[in-house]
Order: C-alpha cells, then structure tokens, then sequence
C-alpha cells in the first residue's frame, strides 16, 4: 500500500514537472513574446523575464526588438537626366509594436525589403545624377518616408536609411573626370591671374616707392646680386648704369684751365655807320668772237 503511494506520488511529481517543463517560457530582454491562445491573440505582448503558459492550449512566439540592418541588393535605374546608373544602400528598422509586427504582415523583413527596393527605383527615376552624388542626404530622408509611411501599420520604424554606392558607366567616368580637369585648371587660372594682379600692384608701389630715392634700388640691385651669386653653378652678369659710366668718366679726365678772354671791343652804335655807297650793274659783256671768225656759241 505504501509503495503504491509513493510510485502515485513519485509519478504525479514527474507528470508536474514534464507540465511545468513545457509551461514555463523565458522571454529575453531584447525580445518581446505575443501568446496565441487556441490561434488567438491572448492579451498585450509578454515582458522580458520567465512566462507561463498552457501546455498544448497556447503558442508563445518570441519577436526581436533589435534595430535590424537590412540591405538593399544594388537597384539599376534610369535618373531625370537619362544616365543609367547603379544604386544600392542599407536601411535601419526595428519593431515597435510585436503584435502588428506577427499578425498584419507575413514576414515583416522580407515586406521591408520589397518596399525599400521599390522606393530607391523609385527615388532614382526622380532625382538627376549630381543629386545622387552630391546631394544624398536630402534623397536618404525621402526614402526613409517612402518606407516609413506604410511600415507604420505594420508596427515597424525606419530609423535611417542610408545610401551606401552609386555606379557609374565607364563612359560617364571618363567625362566626369575631363569635366573636373577641366574645372581646377579654369580655377587654376583665375588664381594665377589674380596673384599676377596682385604682384604687379605691389611692384608699382614699390617702383613708385623707390623712385624717390634712387639709393634704395641700387640696393635693391645688389641684394639680388648677392642672391644669385650664393649658388656657385651660375655665371652672373651685371649690368652697369650709363649714369655711372659717365660720372667715372668726368671723374677721370683733368680739370682744363679755362681761356683768358679778351675784352670785346666797343660796338659803334648802328648810327655812326656810314652807308655804304650804291653798286652800278656792270655792262653786259659782248662775247668774244672765235679764232676762226664764227659766231660764239650761245
């Protein structure tokens, strides 16, 4: 009679403990456990910690509320513009309410997937090929509300949505690269012709500024002089001023004495001259005749 009690309540233990074994469920923090009671939705959804459930009555299916990183597979579009291009990026999810999340979507990844690659052809036939290269941040917010808007229903929030590379035909490279040589030697340009500006401006200052004072550019003459002549490869030529030729020259020849002058005689005033008296023509003189009697040629 006793040990058909304790083989009784030796089983009874066992049949507990299979019982709580399959009752008990344990939630982790970074999840959240929907409980479906005979294929009904039973209550809100159960908290991090140890749940209980009903053996064979009730289904508790866990949901993770990490963000989720999804890649968007490489989208090939044609932009406003007509170039053909390649765009693909990355979005940032995670699941805010566990119920909607399980009952009004299938597989909520793969929904997100479908609507993110839907969306980037989408912002691609919208946007022109600068826009995707240099304005992305304000394409990365488009595409985030174009995935938020429906996920919204379906307990999911886009927290960002990235786009990571954009491909480019061979072609396309190949102009873009002669458009920006193109551009930093017109840049390239103006700086010179601006520092050549600025320079001559400078050297009218300083020419006008030296002008005054004729010792400071035979300095100036000398300073670069010595400039040259620090490197010992080079042959120097200096020019010499003909303003100092000539003060060597003068410098060289003797003082001559100057002349005694004699004392100019005293001009008689224009009215103690006497006129000089009238010239008679002379006759005209008759041509001699030839030896042999003819007439003298005219």
């Amino acid at each position: 009679m006793v040990e058909d009690l304790v083989v009784t309540l030796a089983a009874a233990g066992s049949v507990g403990v299979v019982y709580l074994a399959a009752a008990v469920r344990v939630v982790k923090q970074y999840e959240r456990g929907v409980l479906f009671r005979l294929g009904r939705v039973a209550g809100d959804a159960r908290s991090p910690g140890l749940n209980l459930i009903i053996p064979f009555v009730d289904r508790l299916q866990k949901v993770n509320m990490q963000i989720v990183t999804l890649p968007i597979p490489a989208q090939e579009g044609i932009t406003r513009d007509n170039v053909t291009v390649r765009v693909d990026a990355v979005v940032y999810f995670r699941v805010v309410d566990a119920t909607s999340a399980l009952v009004k979507v299938e597989d909520y990844k793969f929904a997100v997937s479908q609507m993110a690659q839907t969306s980037l052809r989408s912002i691609i036939g919208k946007s022109d090929l600068d826009d995707l290269l240099s304005n992305r941040e304000k394409l990365n917010q488009g595409l985030e509300l174009m995935i938020d808007s429906p996920a919204v229903g379906w307990g999911i929030q886009v927290d960002r949505v990235e786009i990571k590379d954009v491909s480019l035909p061979d072609t396309m490279k190949r102009s873009m690269a002669r458009q920006a040589e193109a551009d930093r030697e017109r840049r390239a340009r103006i700086i010179n012709a601006d520092a050549e500006l600025q320079a001559s401006r400078k050297l009218a200052e300083a020419a006008q500024q030296m002008s005054g004072t004729p010792a400071a550019l035979q300095l100036r003459l000398l300073q670069t002089v010595m400039a040259v002549a620090a490197e010992k490869n080079s042959t120097l030529v200096l020019p010499i001023p003909v303003e100092l030729l000539h003060f060597l020259e003068r410098g060289g020849q003797p003082a001559l004495p100057e002349p005694d002058r004699q004392p100019e005689p005293d001009r008689q005033p224009e009215l103690d001259r006497q006129p000089e008296p009238d010239r008679q023509p002379e006759p005209d003189r008759q041509p001699e005749p030839h030896t042999d009697g003819g007439p003298h040629p005219g």
